[in-house]
């Protein structure tokens, strides 16, 4: 479901550094962690053993594959954010490289991640990622279209990466979880509110908006509260500058946008595999207001930037 942005996705919404060993020093990287034993480290990266076990098991295999390039592992998504629901949500990963990979190492990636696939785990099937360069990790560049390697949706390939790297990278940032390395946080820099809300933006025009004439990816329930969860966040960013966790933004939608909203995104939240949700219109409704929202956020920094140059 690219691109990954806004929402922890529903189902299948960023370091040169050493650490050239297996990580053997228990190390707490999570605000408030020190006060909380069940707060991740880098032994047990999360609170679920067999995703542990999968992303040991990734974190060994790309050593073996990178060796003196790897550079670092980390979580994002709703693995870091506190959101995740082991019934809906990936386990998103970033491998951090000294420097641009050459072919054949892309090439052995790929056929490392077809075996672990292969092997059956239920979380290697849910493991959906990227390899980056360190030097292309301290800030998103709309300019630099490096094909980065990528796994999504059990497809592994190489292709820029898009605005959603922006909310990526402010995720990282912020809350992100080392499997093995130093830090996160002083490799990214800090994330503007302004940027955040450009970067809602341009995913809105590009990704969502041909949806509403073309909205066969919107068909499947999963895709429908997927999306409903995703305006939820996208409105609240474009308001706030910030990126909310999707229970938070979606009770902040339920209270800001008043009657039929709250049922709908209700169901969303609600919604899990093997359920109906039905909400096809109103995911297309909501859609629209959001498009709305965002056109009215660009108008309003146009405004903004005429009365400076006015001033000035």
């Amino acid at each position: 479901m690219l691109p990954r942005m806004l929402v922890a996705h529903h189902g299948n919404t960023s370091n040169q550094i050493e650490y050239n060993r297996p990580s053997a020093i228990v190390r707490r990287h999570t605000i408030g962690a020190e006060a909380n034993p069940r707060m991740p480290t880098e032994l047990h990266p999360t609170a679920y053993p067999q995703i542990n076990a999968t992303l040991r098991l990734l974190e060994g295999d790309v050593r073996a594959v990178l060796g003196a390039r790897f550079a670092g592992m980390y979580l994002y998504g709703s693995l870091a954010s506190g959101d995740f629901d082991p019934a809906t949500s990936d386990v998103d990963f970033l491998v951090v490289t000294a420097g641009p990979l050459a072919e054949p190492a892309i090439a052995s990636l790929a056929a490392m991640h077809a075996r672990i696939a292969a092997g059956g785990a239920k979380w290697a099937a849910k493991l959906e990622g990227t390899y980056l360069a360190s030097s292309a990790l301290r800030r998103y560049a709309p300019e630099d279209r490096t094909a980065w390697p990528t796994l999504n949706e059990g497809q592994f390939y190489r292709a820029p990466h898009g605005w959603d790297w922006v909310i990526q990278r402010y995720v990282l940032r912020e809350h992100g979880v080392a499997v093995a390395g130093p830090p996160i946080r002083p490799l990214i820099e800090p994330v503007a509110p302004t940027e955040l809300q450009r970067a809602v933006d341009e995913l809105l025009r590009e990704w969502w908006a041909p949806m509403l004439d073309t909205p066969s990816r919107l068909a499947t329930d999963e895709y429908q509260a997927y999306a409903i969860l995703s305006m939820c966040r996208a409105l609240h960013t474009l308001e706030h500058g910030a990126i909310a966790s999707k229970p938070r933004a979606a009770a902040w939608a339920q209270r800001r946008l008043g009657q039929p909203w709250p049922g709908v995104i209700a169901r969303a939240l609600a919604w899990r595999p093997g359920t109906q949700l039905d909400e096809l219109p109103a995911a297309l409704d909501l859609i629209r207001h959001t498009l709305a929202a965002s056109a009215e956020w660009r108008a309003q920094g146009r405004q903004a930037h005429g009365s400076r140059q006015h001033d000035t």
